[in-house]
This record gives structure tokens, C-alpha cells and sequence, in this order.
């Protein structure tokens, strides 16, 4: 598995009837929810498991979140929920997400986000590890 492998996940989700409107279209809330699915398994790929961000009490959160919205998804549909790592700071760091059914694109997302060490809400630097990621996204870009 190559670096560029470790940055990126795929997983699919079918749309419920929570997810969506009287009319059985996806409210704009439940794409966050994608979102974070796809999100929480990428920070697993880059050693932010679940069970050791408990542990150590080290999360990644969201810090800004820009989504366009290209087309309705509806009651039923499967989707395919795409994201990447898209660029490291220091402090900081972007991912990118896709979400589309076959091959139409419903929404485009990207999130900031920075590790923080709880209960304090102190900002941490990015793991030293992490610049394998850094080097690796400097030579797809």
C-alpha cells in the first residue's frame, strides 16, 4: 500500500428514511453525517483510531467546513462517500470529500480541521509521522 493509499477512503451509504424530507430528499445535514463517516475512517488510516484518540484524549475536529450541494440525493439511493487529505499545516489540516451515486457528483466537501488535546482544548502540532503525508501530497500537487 503506498502513502497516497493511507490518505484516501471510500465507503458507501445508502440513504434511510431519517436522513431524508417529507419529500424523500436527503436533508442538508445528513451529508455531514456521510461526511463524517468517511472522515472517521481516514483518521483511522492515518493512526487516529478511534480507540486511541480515547486513550490519549487527542481529536481531530472540525474547524470549518465549506459543502456545495450539485444535486439532490433521495430516499433509497446508494452513495459512494470518496475523501482524501488534501493539505497539511503545521497545526492544521484539510480534507476533501466527494459524495456521488454511480457516476453523477451530489456534493463537493472540504474541512479544516486541527488536533486538540482534551480537557484542555490545547492545540497540538501534527505528528511528526504525519510528514511522509506532507512529502507525499507535495509531489501529487
Amino acid at each position: 500500500m503506498t502513502v497516497f493509499d493511507l490518505t484516501r477512503v471510500r465507503t458507501e451509504v445508502q440513504v434511510m428514511f431519517f436522513d431524508t424530507d417529507c419529500g424523500g430528499v436527503v436533508h442538508n445535514i445528513a451529508y455531514l453525517r456521510f461526511i463524517e463517516i468517511a472522515r472517521t475512517l481516514l483518521a483511522e488510516q492515518l493512526g487516529l483510531t478511534l480507540t486511541e484518540m480515547a486513550a490519549t484524549q487527542r481529536y481531530p475536529v472540525v474547524v470549518r467546513t465549506e459543502i456545495d450541494y450539485r444535486r439532490a440525493a433521495k430516499l433509497g439511493d446508494h452513495l459512494t462517500v470518496e475523501g482524501w487529505l488534501d493539505r497539511l499545516d503545521r497545526v492544521r489540516f484539510w480534507c476533501a470529500f466527494r459524495i456521488v451515486q454511480k457516476d453523477v457528483l451530489i456534493a463537493e466537501c472540504r474541512q479544516m480541521l486541527a488536533l486538540i488535546q482534551m480537557p484542555s482544548a490545547k492545540l497540538l502540532r501534527l505528528p511528526e509521522s504525519w510528514d511522509q503525508y506532507r512529502t507525499a501530497l507535495s509531489e501529487s500537487h
